[in-house]
């Protein structure tokens, strides 16, 4: 029976490609379930024999641990040498960004609870 090992939802390409080629150079049997056309599946890693979970599990999680930390290192580097953008970078840089989606959001808000305050007043 097939085991899951590894959920794919909102999992960046590099990382899942990653993860297969691990699984592929360690031999380990495994397949794919895609999320469908509405993404109602799960889309998934399984391992076609339950023995091989834990050694799959053990490289996985060895690899995820190594990938936290590169990517923390080069998140640091970024930030160290000032290329990292902050919130308020951004504002400054690509304001329409911030404030019309911000606008968007405050009309339906206005005209949503006007009906409502009209009544008790």
């Amino acid at each position: 029976m097939a085991k899951l090992i590894f959920k794919l939802k909102s999992v960046p390409y590099d990382e899942a490609d990653d993860i297969k080629n691990l699984l592929t150079e360690n031999e380990i049997a495994f397949y794919e379930s895609p999320a469908g056309n509405w993404a109602i599946s799960m889309h998934a890693l399984w391992l076609n024999d339950e023995d091989q979970y834990t050694e799959a599990k053990k490289l996985i999680d060895e690899y995820q641990i190594e990938r936290s930390q590169r990517v923390r290192q080069e998140t640091q580097k970024k930030f160290d040498q000032g290329e990292y953008e902050t919130f308020i970078q951004r504002l400054l840089n690509k304001p329409t960004q911030f404030f019309i989606p911000l606008a968007i959001i405050l009309i339906i808000l206005y005209f949503s609870i006007m009906p409502f305050l009209e009544i008790g007043g």
